[in-house]
């Protein structure tokens, strides 16, 4: 297993070429990261498993079904992502028997979670099987760490100047070969495309080199001079290209018929070197496909995503029509912004959190009626919050608060925040703020009520002393003294035992949370809230405003109570 790590242009790409070309035995598996799908679900592992998928109903049934509502071929409940890799491990050491594997993953960067974590999970359970796997990354993200690692530096000045006068047309003044060469910083790419769409004068003067721009801003500069200079129609075939990353030239084809491009629009695309459309659409480096895309007017794009809405089979493939649809919508579309609404919870249904939140977004924004926007920003502003995407959150919830809402959602928007609150700042903020909210919500929704309890004796417990306003017994009383449920489920049964704990004593808290951890199922989850909690309880201030022991925080062996408390997306307890 390799990790190949390098800035952008540095030749990883070229390295995984080179390797698929050396391994004659080996069976080749390719996906590559999309910086456009990084929303959708399982998408570039969908693409590296493909061709596999006649073997899936060899797998456990398990995996088998999981692998199946990832990849959107069948309905069900959200697949555990550790199942979904155990899948694809299978499907590959099933292929390993007959013939070596070679798996290659381009733009790791980019890769969406799903496809992040059930790929690195496989290379690091591969131990006997005849399978190899290298990704190219211009990071070592979380999921890569600890894997064997490449690092790709840049090329030194005599490598470099080489390069260089290998794609000159002409002889070059001293002074400016210098100035490209420093520049370009051993950028392999950058020295091939800096002087490419540049003019005799500025080569022989060095005039038009921006010495200001970041080296990545002065490449995609470069593949946008060598676009511009194309005709229309050429342009336009190149634009569909980057606004759909799947790479499949039917669907490219289908859109430029409705556009009215002529098929010979292709060979003038490839002749520039920046793209192919056989076997599958590649640009030549995904600086290609960004630079396109946003040196097009905002009328073009919503013309391609149009057509690409239009070639798109609705029963096939509907959330990537809905997704075009939305991206083509200029004004707001209550039809477009329901089908992304319906895409959001498919992706839900499949694990794409990230997925469902920008949806959830997209509708939010398209919505034509005032306070269906406000409930569909509340709802996306949750979600974001869930995938880790804070700022995009308060945006969001800014967006529904501004629009008309009825007092759950107003509930569950001062619960929104409080807890935004928390993971971004955890001080005195957020442990009035849920009380407060749990207080709004007993009338409405008593088993939301509860849990939010729970949160802000979570929250006061940890600000400890930075809270001047709340102490965790005022919430305990508080929490006792609210309505209790019909049905208690363990997360009451937790409240209970917490509140009495802290409210009245550690002996009148034990029974309940004994009860709770008859669980076997939750035991785990509950055995870090009862070390927040015990551990919490020794800290707590007394009559004097200082704690027991003199402390102001938590133990640092304890994890915070409150739900997403470690971090905006934690799930360890």
């Amino acid at each position: 297993m390799l990790v190949v790590q390098g800035d952008p242009g540095v030749g990883k790409t070229a390295l995984l070429e080179d390797t698929a070309k050396v391994a004659q035995q080996f069976r080749v598996l390719r996906t590559a990261g999309a910086e456009g799908e990084q929303e959708f679900p399982y998408a570039a592992l969908h693409r590296f498993c493909a061709p596999t998928l006649d073997r899936i109903d060899q797998l456990p049934a398990p995996q088998r079904d999981a692998l199946a509502v990832a990849f959107g071929l069948a309905a069900g409940p959200a697949p555990d992502q550790f199942v979904v890799a155990l899948a694809v491990l299978g499907l590959l050491s099933s292929l390993a028997i007959d013939q070596p594997l070679l798996g290659l993953v381009d733009d790791a960067h980019w890769l969406d979670r799903g496809s992040s974590l059930a790929l690195a999970l496989v290379a690091r359970r591969l131990v006997a099987e005849r399978i190899g796997l290298v990704f190219a990354t211009r990071d070592v993200g979380e999921s890569l760490a600890r894997l064997p690692e490449l690092h790709v530096g840049s090329l030194g000045h005599r490598d470099a100047r080489a390069l260089l006068e290998s794609v000159l047309l002409a002889p070059l003044d001293e002074q400016v070969m210098e100035r490209l060469i420093v520049e370009a910083s051993g950028n392999p790419l950058a020295l091939i495309e800096l002087p490419r769409g540049l003019t005799t004068a500025e080569l022989a003067g060095g005039f038009g080199l921006p010495a200001t721009a970041t080296l990545d801003a002065r490449i995609e500069e470069s593949f946008g001079r060598r676009v511009a200079a194309l005709p229309p129609a050429v342009r336009t075939l190149i634009l569909i290209a980057a606004s759909d990353p799947t790479g499949g030239p039917l669907l490219v084809w289908r859109a430029a018929a409705i556009l009215g491009i002529p098929q010979s629009a292709a060979a003038a695309a490839e002749s520039t070197g920046l793209i192919a459309f056989q076997p599958h659409v590649a640009f030549r480096h995904p600086l290609v496909r960004s630079s396109v895309y946003r040196a097009a007017g905002q009328d073009e794009r919503a013309a391609v995503h149009r057509a690409l809405a239009d070639a798109t089979d609705p029963h096939i493939d509907p959330d990537r029509r809905a997704w075009h649809l939305g991206q083509a919508a200029i004004a707001p579309d209550e039809d477009v912004a329901a089908d992304l609404e319906q895409m959001a919870a498919r992706a839900q249904a499949r694990g794409g959190l990230a997925a469902a939140a920008a949806f959830l977004e997209r509708s939010a924004a398209l919505t034509v009626s005032p306070s269906l926007r406000a409930g569909r920003a509340l709802v996306a502003a949750s979600a974001k919050y869930e995938a880790a995407a804070v700022d995009d959150a308060v945006v969001l919830l800014d967006m529904a608060e501004g629009g008309p809402m009825d007092d759950y959602q107003r509930a569950q928007a001062e619960v929104l925040r409080a807890r935004i609150a928390f993971a971004t700042n955890r001080g005195s903020d957020a442990p009035p703020l849920l009380l407060a909210a749990a207080r709004r919500l007993e009338p409405l929704d008593v088993p939301l009520a509860r849990e939010t309890y729970l949160d802000a004796l979570g929250a006061s417990l940890f600000s400890g002393r930075l809270s001047t306003t709340l102490d965790p017994r005022q919430v305990a009383r508080a929490a006792l003294a609210a309505p209790k449920a019909l049905e208690p489920r363990p997360v009451d049964l937790l409240l209970d035992g917490l509140a009495s704990r802290i409210g009245d004593g550690p002996a009148t808290g034990t029974a309940p949370c004994d009860r709770r951890s008859r669980s076997t199922r939750a035991r785990t989850r509950l055995r870090s809230k009862l070390c927040a909690g015990a551990g919490w309880q020794d800290a707590l201030p007394a009559s004097s405003g200082t704690t027991r022991h003199g402390m102001s925080s938590p133990p640092s062996t304890c994890k915070p109570l409150v739900t997403w408390g470690c971090s905006p997306n934690c799930r360890s307890h």
